[in-house]
């Protein structure tokens, strides 16, 4: 639990320092670091499609490192809030708040429990507003340390009550989504939808991609979609036996003695008929006079291959 509140706390620092663009994509590395020690520590097996999609985030990661755009001056939360009040952002936030309160008051309380795009809707559209609250707080913070003091400034106040708020409900629905969907369905897509929101709302209200020329944005996409994959890759196959032969003898044979059968299967050819000795089905005797002897099925006319 430290670990992960130390985590958070640098987390939220990275955002003073660096475009959103290139801190939210960078989480996926938590999932690689993740993988590499539970296959230390817990001996849970990384198998060959594991280590793919960790080198696809990292391949991924490497590519939006070298291409993120600069970190823009700012020397005031004043500036911050001038963004964030210019038309273009106020019509997408008022688009994410329209979204995510009918999400909540009319689709949840329907199709929550029943389909998963309700519950992570909720938690990627009010993420991408979190986000670049939690920017405009750190720069405030950052300015603050550095000796130029902006929590006098109202604005620096009205982002930290945006910021409890949509964090307070991000977490509320997520957990009801971990609670209801399986996990390694959960993460992937809100991770997807979180991560793609988060820049779309930081390409509008920061600019991030006003001084980059084509080449670049295009190869910060490819970038994203690298890391995208290996996510889903690694979470997809997260679960995966290594000899599927092997894993479906084990479950026949735990069933067959969970259940106190034996059965015989003697190879067949194509044939349209089986004999009458081809396939036999044993009972055991019980002592509760339930069953009392063997019975042999036997199946003719039938077409096995």
């Amino acid at each position: 639990m430290i670990s992960m509140i130390v985590g958070e706390i640098a987390n939220f620092a990275a955002y003073a320092f660096a475009p959103a663009i290139l801190v939210t994509p960078l989480g996926a590395l938590s999932i690689i670091i993740s993988a590499v020690l539970a296959h230390a520590i817990l001996q849970e097996k990384l198998h060959i499609f594991g280590i793919l999609g960790c080198v696809l985030c990292v391949v991924g990661s490497i590519t939006i490192v070298l291409h993120a755009p600069q970190e823009r001056d700012i020397n005031s939360v004043k500036e911050v809030w001038d963004l964030a009040t210019e038309p273009a952002f106020l019509c997408y936030a008022a688009i994410i708040v329209a979204a995510a309160l009918v999400l909540i008051y009319f689709v949840v309380p329907h199709h929550g429990q029943t389909n998963i795009m309700v519950y992570i809707g909720v938690c990627s559209l009010l993420g991408s507003l979190t986000v670049m609250s939690v920017r405009a707080l750190g720069i405030a913070l950052k300015l603050t340390f550095s000796g130029t003091n902006q929590l006098f400034y109202p604005q620096t106040w009205a982002f930290a009550l945006i910021v409890a708020t949509c964090v307070s409900t991000q977490i509320n629905y997520l957990n009801k989504a971990l609670d209801t969907f399986n996990t390694a369905v959960v993460s992937p897509i809100y991770y997807v939808m979180f991560t793609s929101l988060t820049i779309i709302a930081s390409v509008i209200m920061f600019k991030d991609w006003d001084h980059q020329n084509p080449t670049q944005i295009v190869t910060e996409m490819c970038g994203f979609l690298t890391i995208l994959s290996g996510t889903f890759l690694l979470h997809k196959t997260k679960d995966m036996a290594d000899s599927p032969g092997q894993s479906f003898s084990t479950e026949r044979l735990k069933h067959a003695s969970q259940n106190g059968f034996s059965i015989e299967v003697m190879p067949l050819k194509c044939q349209d008929s089986v004999d009458d000795e081809a396939l036999t089905l044993s009972l055991p005797k019980a002592d509760n006079g339930y069953l009392k002897e063997e019975h042999p099925l036997r199946y003719k006319y039938s077409s096995i291959v």
